[in-house]
């Protein structure tokens, strides 16, 4: 299965049914045992020729996306994010609500109708609506009921020097390196989990944490790129093009400092483009992984992401490519 596939698909925290269906096919023929636990993570285990030693990779299969929770009288339908999504790069977007995947636009009161305050401050999500056609609230519940989820409907394009645009990049490509690494052969034993709700609070993770015995968990992520216009210096935690991002730390965990010091190495060892995540910004399912049992030993290779979490994220082809490689070096050395 290819990147494209992958971002295409829809797979909001709570509702990634479409993800889990193609990933499970895709995995079926790489693995010894594939199941679903309770939280709907599809875990993949991989016996390895020696074993001995167990490796966890893990990547999350859900993006972000709206829910939603009524419609006004006039058929306007009011929603929420699911994860964190900023108001502003929502207006006037495309999206597919529903189970019948009903065309929509998300709006807002016309600048023409705004006041000199509203003008002045982000509009936020009780001020936006989605706007499917309906003629009333009766008829717009009818093909949305509360609790639908809505999409971004972008495509995935390749565009200038090895640049890719699509929604669900984060964290598509960490499910897409580690469909590439269940292709391998490796001395120890290799488990992938796909987990869910990253978005919403690690949820899948945490579960997954409690089922694995591996001691060491690679997170595969999108991450943060901060290099964009006139941001400074000192901000630009990470940048497209120069690697794969190895953190030392985030807000939900901090790296094991051996692992992190290993994958440092292995990356210059191999010549594997690489970068140092400059800062202790956001966070991911490591943080799960590292604070339950008995804690396990994780570190997170990131792929760098501009515009993250919105419906036109865009990476360099080339950063997937480090991340698969130094994720292979280390299964095969491990």
């Amino acid at each position: 299965m290819d990147l494209k596939t992958l971002c295409e698909l829809n797979g909001a925290s709570g509702d990634e049914r479409a993800v889990r269906r193609a990933i499970l096919e895709a995995v079926k023929p790489l693995c010894d045992t594939v199941r679903i636990d309770r939280m709907g993570n599809v875990i993949a285990h991989k016996k390895g020729r020696v074993g001995g030693k167990h490796l966890m990779f893990s990547a999350h299969m859900d993006e972000i996306g709206f829910i939603i929770i009524d419609a006004t009288e006039d058929g306007l339908l009011e929603f929420r994010p699911v994860g964190g999504i900023d108001p502003r790069v929502a207006v006037s977007k495309y999206v597919l609500v529903g189970e019948k995947r009903i065309k929509g636009v998300i709006g807002a009161l016309a600048i023409h109708l705004q006041s000199a305050e509203d003008r002045k401050r982000v509009l936020g999500f009780d001020h936006l609506y989605i706007d499917i056609g309906a003629k009333n609230k009766e008829d717009a519940l009818a093909d949305c009921p509360r609790g639908s989820y809505a999409y971004y409907d972008n495509d995935y394009q390749e565009f200038g020097e090895g640049c890719v645009v699509a929604k669900a990049l984060d964290d598509r490509v960490g499910c897409y390196t580690m469909l590439r690494l269940l292709k391998g052969a490796y001395d120890a034993d290799i488990t992938c989990a796909f987990v869910t709700q990253e978005e919403v609070g690690l949820r899948g993770a945490t579960g997954a944490a409690f089922d694995t015995d591996a001691d060491t968990v690679i997170v595969l992520e999108g991450t943060t790129a901060g290099d964009m216009g006139n941001v400074p210096k000192a901000q630009r935690v990470c940048e497209p093009g120069l690697g794969i991002v190895i953190s030392f730390m985030d807000r939900a965990s901090i790296a094991n400092r051996e692992l992190y010091r290993q994958l440092m190495d292995l990356a210059q060892e191999k010549g594997i483009p690489h970068q140092v995540k400059r800062g202790a910004t956001g966070g991911n399912d490591a943080g799960a992984y590292q604070r339950r049992k008995e804690g396990k030993r994780t570190c997170v290779l990131s792929v760098p992401c501009r515009y993250i979490h919105g419906p036109s994220s865009v990476v360099k082809l080339s950063d997937v490519e480090a991340q698969y490689a130094l994720a292979k070096a280390f299964a095969e050395q491990f």
